[in-house]
C-alpha cells in the first residue's frame, strides 16, 4: 500500500509548493479563471509528474532493492516522463501560445488552443528532488 501513497504523498507536497510559489509571483490569484484552479493545470516549478515517478522508483529501490527489475523498470518510467515534460510537452505548449497570440493578433474567430505547459529543467529537478525526499522519509519512518 505504500507504494501507492509515497506517489500521493509527493503530488500533494509539489502540488501544494506550486501554489505556494505561484501566490509568491506576479499573478497572485489562485484561479485561473471563475473555474480552473491552478492546482489542476500543467507546468510551473516544481514538476509534480517529475515528483511522482521519481519517488515511486526510489521507494521501489529501497523496498525491493537497486538491482531489482521493478526498480529497473519504474527508473525507465520515470526518465520518459522527465524527459517528456522538459522537451515535448515544453516545446508544445510555447507553440500552443504562440498560435494562440496569432488567432488573437489575426481577430481570427478560431477557439484559443487549451496549452498544456511543460517544464523547465531545474522544474523537473526540483520534482525530482522532492520525489527522492519523499521516498526516504516514508520508507525510513515507516519501516
Amino acid at each position: 500500500m505504500k507504494v501507492l501513497i509515497v506517489p500521493a504523498i509527493a503530488w500533494v507536497i509539489s502540488q501544494g509548493l506550486k501554489q505556494v510559489f505561484h501566490l509568491m509571483g506576479r499573478n497572485r490569484r489562485v484561479f485561473s479563471g471563475d473555474t480552473n484552479p491552478k492546482i489542476l493545470l500543467s507546468g510551473g516549478m516544481p514538476s509534480a509528474h517529475s515528483a511522482i515517478v521519481v519517488s515511486l522508483a526510489v521507494f521501489l529501490g529501497l523496498q525491493d532493492g537497486w538491482d531489482s527489475s521493478v526498480f529497473g523498470l519504474a527508473t525507465w518510467l520515470a526518465i520518459i516522463v522527465m524527459y517528456d515534460a522538459m522537451m515535448v510537452r515544453y516545446s508544445s505548449g510555447m507553440q500552443g501560445e504562440t498560435l494562440n497570440k496569432l488567432i488573437s493578433e489575426q481577430g481570427s474567430k478560431l477557439k484559443k488552443l487549451r496549452i498544456a505547459h511543460g517544464h523547465t529543467p531545474v522544474e523537473v529537478a526540483a520534482g525530482a528532488a522532492i520525489g527522492v525526499v519523499v521516498a526516504v522519509v516514508v520508507f525510513f519512518a515507516t519501516k
